[in-house]
């Protein structure tokens, strides 16, 4: 039997256990390991234990392809045994087109036609690849689309039709495409949700932790390409690479800035150009704050006759730079 340099840490009591930077569950998350120094990997590099419900899994050999000059440095450097890694395995794309349709069974969609006309939100559905589930009856499905127009996952949610808000009573109402087919062998490497709208690279890029999110600014701000993460971590850190040469805007939710002003951080120190968006952090109020709003809450809760972009800027000089970096226009 082969020995492995690298390994997931055994578990020794909670301590060996640690919060998932995906999915934000603690005592759930498994680092990996080095044997032969006894040391750890950065606190993103690991296994999520709830592979039904989250997913996450990001390897060492990720972490050296996207860290190559951590191969020479003196921690690294002693030859390491092979690291087995499967081919990323992908949805059959029958199935992706077959779940863009019955759009009007779509609670999320349902929701969307209260805010804007039915063709804009229509287009929005396809333009983003999203789905109609059966799971549960309403049931919305982000499917996760690479540049390569595959798709390697589906993230199946289902949404209250008059608030907008997810179903999280009786229980949480999310589940993943993966997991429901019980595809046998079945690797899963996640990427940005709108992946796929990179390949325009005529406009700078916005995350978002939401898909929700992401598609309801894209309508409000065009100007730029909006993809999300997934979450509060998501696969920002995984997929980083694909944001090279790009101007990069992070919008975080409310109560996640600090989270998400660390990771602009490490994304600078690779090189990326990125800004961190603070008017929420800024000026929201106790209640937002409250609710956790995102971008989306505060496009939606603007006066429609009213310049979103004026009246950031009325409470936010310092976005006058970003604007006029980015082109933006008002909307």
């Amino acid at each position: 039997m082969k020995e492995y340099r690298f390994v997931l840490q055994a578990y020794k009591g909670v301590g060996t256990r640690y919060t998932c930077p995906q999915c934000g569950r603690h005592r759930t998350f498994v680092r990996y390991t080095d044997k032969e120094n006894n040391t750890h990997f950065p606190e993103y590099v690991g296994r999520c234990n709830r592979e039904d419900t989250c997913g996450y899994h990001y390897t060492p050999k990720q972490y050296f392809s996207e860290h190559p000059d951590m191969k020479s440095a003196g921690t690294w450097i002693k030859p390491v045994l092979p690291i087995i890694t499967e081919p990323t395995s992908f949805i059959d794309a029958k199935l992706v087109i077959k779940s863009q349709k019955k759009y009007e069974d779509n609670y999320l969609f349902v929701f969307l036609c209260n805010l804007f006309d039915r063709q804009t939100i229509w287009d929005l559905m396809q333009r983003y690849r999203v789905g109609t589930a059966n799971h549960w009856k309403g049931a919305t499905v982000f499917w996760q689309t690479d540049m390569q127009g595959r798709a390697r996952t589906g993230k199946i949610m289902l949404y209250n039709p008059d608030t907008g808000r997810r179903v999280k009573l009786p229980h949480n109402h999310i589940t993943w495409v993966h997991s429901l087919l019980k595809y046998e062998d079945f690797n899963l490497k996640q990427c940005f949700f709108g992946m796929h709208l990179l390949a325009d690279k005529s406009k700078p890029v916005a995350i978002v932790e939401s898909e929700k999110t992401a598609m309801i600014a894209s309508i409000y701000v065009p100007e730029y390409i909006w993809i999300a993460s997934g979450g509060k971590n998501g696969c920002l850190m995984s997929e980083s690479h694909m944001l090279r040469g790009r101007k990069v805007v992070l919008f975080p939710d409310i109560n996640a800035f600090e989270d998400w002003e660390m990771k602009a951080r490490w994304l600078k120190a690779k090189d990326i150009q990125v800004e961190l968006f603070s008017y929420m952090e800024e000026y929201a109020t106790d209640e937002q704050r409250h609710n956790g709003y995102d971008i989306a809450d505060f496009l939606i809760q603007s006066k429609p006759k009213e310049s979103i972009l004026d009246t950031m800027l009325k409470k936010n000089p310092n976005l006058t730079l970003l604007i006029e970096e980015f082109n933006l226009t008002e909307v």
